[in-house]
């Protein structure tokens, strides 16, 4: 089971990206989260196994959209209207054991993405 994501970089505030992250496995519940600096690591964003449920963090929500394209086993993030408080390490997570919730909490996620950096200048 492996978790690849990518699609990070350097914005300025206003701008925008798109992470990507392709998995190896099956359907499961995901969930992108971000680390900042000296920061527990945080929920940003989950999707349903089906993909028709999503739930966002609020410092995110009507900035970020989560998605997943099964036919090539991809989960993305598209990030909007980026702030430098955005700034950090965002990972890509699996749940194998839930099989409808969305959880935020990471201890909940059994699989990990190496992490991208995204950075939000002012």
């Amino acid at each position: 089971v492996q978790l690849q994501a990518s699609g990070g970089g350097s914005v300025q505030a206003g701008g925008s990206l798109r992470l990507s992250c392709v998995a190896t496995f099956g359907t499961y519940v995901m969930g992108w989260f971000r680390q900042a600096p000296g920061k527990e690591r945080e929920f940003v964003a989950g999707i349903s196994r089906s993909g028709g449920s999503t739930v966002y963090a609020d410092s995110v929500k009507g900035r970020y959209t989560i998605s997943r394209d099964f036919a090539k086993n991809t989960m993305y993030l598209q990030m909007n209207s980026l702030k430098p408080e955005d700034t950090a390490v965002y990972y890509c997570a699996a749940d194998p054991k839930s099989i409808v919730r969305i959880t935020a909490s990471p201890t909940s996620y059994d699989y990990w993405g190496q992490g991208t950096q995204v950075t939000v200048s002012s």
